[in-house]
């Protein structure tokens, strides 16, 4: 699904109340706090949720509760994925690595 797809799930008008993170859209149309695809006055169906719920006051695990109907494609969209790792795990393994290394090599 595309996101201009996914803009058509918007729980208004009868439709259901589709909402993508991380890749994944999920059917919160039986959700009494997705009334008209309206979550709270903060947040829509119809759209990708993933940067908004990283500040949400509840985790991720609430949204993966509800069925999957699919997966967003994010190419299709035009959007950039990354697959980049983050940096600081990056280094702290380096160094691990380094300092088995040396111990090893002595």
């Amino acid at each position: 699904m595309t996101l201009e797809e996914l803009s058509n799930y918007n729980g208004r008008d009868g439709k259901p109340a589709y909402v993508a993170v991380s890749g994944v859209v999920y059917d919160l149309s039986n959700s009494t706090l997705w009334t008209d695809g309206n979550h709270e006055g903060a947040h829509q169906a119809g759209h990708d949720l993933t940067e908004e719920l990283k500040t949400a006051p509840h985790v991720r695990s609430v949204i993966e509760r509800f069925p999957v109907i699919g997966q967003l494609n994010i190419a299709a969209t035009g959007q950039k994925t990354t697959n980049k790792l983050p940096l600081v795990p990056l280094l702290a393994g380096a160094a691990v690595v380094i300092v088995l290394l040396v111990v090893l090599l002595r």
